[in-house]
């Protein structure tokens, strides 16, 4: 039979110089003492004070866009988009993290079994030994030896000061800041397709008014041809306004390109070859613009994805300072086997003749050299703090981007009805600068020059509404909406 059972122990008059030693030892260990984050934020984004609370944040995208074909779009990109996909396989990646350091913390156990065969030599110790004594009598020590062996092994790594459960917790904090991230991305993905929609339709209208604007240009064309052979007109004249109708030919093809570039970048977002996308245009400009409200400031730390995400790292990086700090003290480790072993198989299960067992308790705690341990402690603070800045740079520029985009709506608001009143009274000058063209009252170069302003304000009036509704959509994705 054989057993090997280890027990470690002081005897009692060792204590009182044991607790000289440990309390010796803990301190020995470095401490950083380090600022709190500062989360505080204004009470509202306008100078007057509010508390409405009322956040466009809180819509769901599909209610917020209230159109068929861009949801649609959007539907598809949450689905095939590749990069979001390879983002999905990240956060899948780090809830695997989670399960890998929580089986950390609990006793690995394990079978084993083996068999060798040994030859010592006959004039060694162990070999003369062997040579004299018999199994039975008349029964010789078998040569060579055969050895097997099974049996069941433990390990488990007392965790006292919390450092494998505290390494878990980080995992976790690491785990949903990925989930923050993907969210984040999800939320610019949405805004991403949005922009890109309307400003498809706005080069749908773009291209229509240049369209209109060479029927114009053409008819003006062929009058001062008539007045030339009239000899009301000069050469000059026909040249003048030719050169005009070729420069907007020519911006036609470049708006036709524009148009199959974003209509390609769409396709890439939702993951597919390219194709035409479906649009409504006809009403672009006449969409209306409801008032977006924006809540107060404070929401933005439950509603942005990026706060979220930059939130739990921070959690993540204290925990992995308190992981760093447990390494300066002594790890326990507790060790079991029991198993069978027998130089003949037959013998193997015999108990308790072939029954082994042990159990053995260690204690391992750094003293010299931990120069590692120290920089990777100092390490730890100082990613802490880093993450404390990140976090609050995170949070000031949400704050500053909502403040901004708000600013952007109301100025573009007006901007809008101003260019409305341009568009009206150019359109009209251009019906009294025809009819006084035709009659001779007036001449080529108020003509080519009242239909140029008339057509650079209606191009304009509709790069002005897509910028309205983007602004709306960078809103809605700055205040945290999009998400949900």
């Amino acid at each position: 039979m054989k057993s090997n059972l280890i027990f470690k122990y002081h005897i009692p008059q060792s204590w009182s110089l044991l607790g000289f030693a440990i309390l010796l030892f803990f301190s020995c260990v470095p401490t950083r003492e380090l600022r709190e984050e500062n989360t505080s934020l204004p009470q509202s984004y306008q100078e007057e004070i509010s508390g409405d609370t009322t956040n466009v944040a809180t819509i769901n995208w599909k209610s917020f866009f209230n159109d068929d074909q861009l949801t649609a779009l959007i539907d598809t990109a949450l689905v095939n988009n590749q990069e979001l996909n390879i983002l999905m396989m990240q956060v899948d990646m780090s809830k695997n993290e989670i399960r890998t350091r929580k089986g950390e913390y609990l006793p690995f156990v394990g079978i084993q079994a083996a068999g060798e065969v040994e030859k010592i030599g006959r004039y060694t110790s162990q070999g003369a030994n062997d040579a004299n004594t018999d199994i039975r009598p008349g029964e010789e020590f078998p040569e060579p030896l055969p050895n097997y062996q099974v049996g069941a092994f433990a390990t488990w790594e007392l965790d006292v000061w919390k450092k494998l459960r505290n390494s878990k917790k980080a995992a976790m904090m690491d785990y949903l800041a990925t989930v923050e991230g993907k969210n984040f991305m999800v939320t610019n993905l949405i805004s991403e397709i949005a922009d890109s929609y309307y400003e498809l339709e706005a080069l749908d209208n773009k291209l229509g008014i240049i369209q209109q604007n060479l029927k114009l240009q053409n008819d003006a064309l062929k009058t001062v041809e008539l007045q030339k052979q009239a000899a009301r007109a000069t050469e000059l004249g026909v040249q003048r306004l030719q050169a005009e109708v070729y420069k907007n030919r020519s911006e036609l093809f470049s708006v036709k390109q524009e148009i199959v570039e974003t209509e390609n970048r769409i396709n890439f977002l939702i993951g597919r070859t390219p194709q035409h996308i479906v649009r409504n245009s006809d009403v672009f400009v006449e969409k209306e613009l409801d008032t977006l409200f924006s809540g107060v400031p404070s929401q933005l730390l439950n509603n942005r994805p990026d706060i979220r995400k930059a939130e739990y790292e921070l959690a993540a990086a204290k925990l992995d300072v308190k992981v760093a700090k447990a390494n300066f003290y002594p790890s326990f480790t507790i060790k079991a086997g029991v198993g069978f072993e027998s130089f003949n198989l037959k013998y193997l299960t015999t108990s308790p003749a072939s029954l082994l067992y042990s159990v053995v308790g260690d204690m391992v705690a750094p003293v010299i050299n931990r120069n590692a341990i120290k920089a990777e402690y100092f390490n730890a603070n100082d990613r802490q703090l880093q993450a404390i800045f990140e976090y609050e740079r995170t949070i000031l520029n949400a704050y500053i981007e909502v403040v901004n985009e708000m600013s952007k709506i109301d100025n573009l608001k007006k901007s809008y009805e101003l260019k409305e009143n341009q568009v009206d009274a150019l359109n009209q000058s251009i019906d009294i600068t025809n009819k006084l063209f035709k009659s001779a009252r007036a001449d080529y170069m108020e003509v080519l020059l009242t239909q140029r302003d008339a057509l650079e304000s209606r191009i304009e009036l509709v790069e002005t509404k897509k910028e309205q509704l983007l602004a709306r959509v960078t809103l809605y994705r700055n205040l945290g909406g999009g998400w949900q």
